[in-house]
């Protein structure tokens, strides 16, 4: 019977698209590959630019590596691909990567909506690549050659590399020691495909809306494997739910390794769920859990447990686990956040930038109201013409039915406002009743994929200045625009 119940959610993984077919997995591995033969073509041209020796120019080297669920593989047919640049000291993030590469990419035929990603912890570019989405953050190391196969363990290749560089590093390292660090990698990755899938029908997965992101799941699904590593694949998606409902928070979450690990006060982390990365320095993942959000979470948790504790029963579906977050049953009062900007092209820049801080508006809520569930869909309303996204947040019934909304977003505004390099779009708070929220709001089903975070376009009508090269004279490696912003990104054709 255990068996007939793990087939029957691999089955249903299947049909749901969260396992690529073989072409997609072929178009994925063409993608990549064509990657790491730009960024080659990429950093000899780079090499030439410096001058440096033909011998120098001809051993150098850089390469591409995967992270994320296309590194960890548990990647759907619609996953994006999470891909870091490894170059080699002479390549420069600044004018290099963010001018130079980015010409070399939007040149290509495959290359579509490429952004920058300038201002985020974590620089990058984005763009999709024969229609499949990248992220494509850059780490530099102090070597002429980067191997295809970098050992990122090796103390050699990571000496003398900045904050920004461990951090691009960061997610690389620790997706390859999750999966030396399972007993059962298949195991393992079926495990992870299920959790993720649980988490965004039941509207807890999103860092950015303080839920738990795919570094956080795919540790506590690592963990649960190393705890019970002859298990089968519902019984360790049993055990995930038991594991967790009951867990000892703040107590954190650590792998084993066979290592000695230095303790870290969790309280000191002032974090709700710590959960610990499995490579050195061994800090914890970073984390937007709220008083509300952590509540949800385990909540979630329990919901999970008592669906699953029993997988021998005569009515067991995994259709239960696995049924959308009734918003609209739950809550009878939300917010509504509209977020909208002049040009569609704008949209996910002004998105993007108020995701990366909803962290300050749910504080607020908190402070004002009680708990708050921030319902990580994004809708949109086809009678709105301009470009726009909208959110609904449940709220709790709590201190007050009355919330000075107006308030609220005023403090919200002189946040988001600050330090923002683009133009401002609207933001629009109010309070709904539950009876008044449109049908395509009232279908957690209907939510569309979520806008990714992506960063100034430029206008190429505007004029602009030519950026020479530091180290090669009247070699233009791209503009600056005519109102003096930097905007590297926008280099020319």
């Amino acid at each position: 019977m255990e068996d007939e119940r793990s087939h029957s959610l691999l089955q249903l993984m299947v049909k749901g698209g969260l396992v690529p077919s073989p072409e997609e997995e072929e178009k994925r591995k063409n993608v990549t590959g064509k990657l790491k033969k730009i960024v080659m073509a990429w950093v000899k041209r780079v090499a030439w630019q410096r001058r440096l020796p033909k011998q120098e120019i001809a051993a150098s080297s850089a390469t591409i590596l995967t992270y994320g669920s296309y590194g960890l593989g548990v990647h759907g047919s619609e996953s994006d691909i999470d891909a870091l640049c490894v170059g080699p000291y002479f390549a420069t993030m600044a004018e290099d990567f963010f001018i130079v590469l980015y010409n070399m990419f939007k040149s290509r035929p495959e290359v579509s909506e490429i952004h920058c990603v300038k201002d985020a912890k974590v620089p990058l570019m984005r763009f999709k690549f024969d229609g499949i989405s990248i992220g494509l953050p850059y780490v530099q190391l102090k070597v002429l050659a980067v191997p295809e196969n970098l050992e990122i363990f090796n103390p050699f290749f990571l000496r003398g590399i900045d904050e920004t560089g461990w951090k691009s590093l960061s997610a690389v390292r620790a997706n390859k020691r999750i999966c030396q660090l399972v007993p059962n990698l298949e195991k393992f990755q079926s495990m992870l495909r299920c959790v993720k899938l649980w988490a965004k029908r039941r509207g807890v997965y999103g860092n950015l809306n303080g839920f738990l992101g795919g570094i956080h799941l795919a540790i506590l699904a690592a963990f649960v494997c190393q705890c019970d590593p002859n298990a089968s694949f519902s019984a360790l998606i049993s055990t995930f739910f038991k594991t967790f409902a009951f867990w000892p928070w703040p107590t954190p979450v650590v792998l084993q390794d066979g290592m000695f690990q230095p303790t870290v006060n969790s309280t000191e982390t002032r974090l709700f769920m710590p959960i610990r990365l499995p490579c050195s320095p061994y800090e914890y993942c970073h984390s937007n859990i709220t008083k509300s959000t952590f509540y949800k979470i385990r909540a979630e948790f329990l919901r999970g447990h008592n669906l699953t504790k029993d997988l021998l029963k005569s009515d067991f579906d995994w259709h239960d686990i696995l049924e959308p977050f009734p918003y609209t049953k739950k809550y009878t009062r939300f917010v509504k956040i509209f977020l909208s900007a002049s040009k569609q092209d704008d949209l996910g820049d002004w998105v993007g930038w108020i995701k990366s801080r909803f962290r300050c508006l749910l504080f607020k809520l908190e402070e004002v109201q009680g708990l708050c569930d921030p319902n990580p869909a994004e809708y949109i309303d086809v009678d709105i013409a301009e470009p726009h996204v909208i959110f609904y947040w449940g709220l709790q019934p709590g201190k007050t039915n009355v919330i000075d909304i107006e308030s609220v977003k005023d403090d919200f505004w002189r946040n988001i406002s600050n330090g923002y390099q683009g133009s401002l779009g609207t933001m629009e708070l109010s309070i709904m009743q539950a009876s008044q929220l449109p049908m395509f709001a009232q279908f957690d089903t209907l939510s569309r994929k979520g806008t990714k975070a992506c960063w100034k376009m430029i206008d190429y009508n505007r004029r602009r200045i030519p950026i020479y090269s530091q180290h090669l004279p009247n070699y233009v490696v791209g503009y600056l625009s005519t109102n003096g912003d930097p905007e590297y990104a926008g280099a020319g054709d």
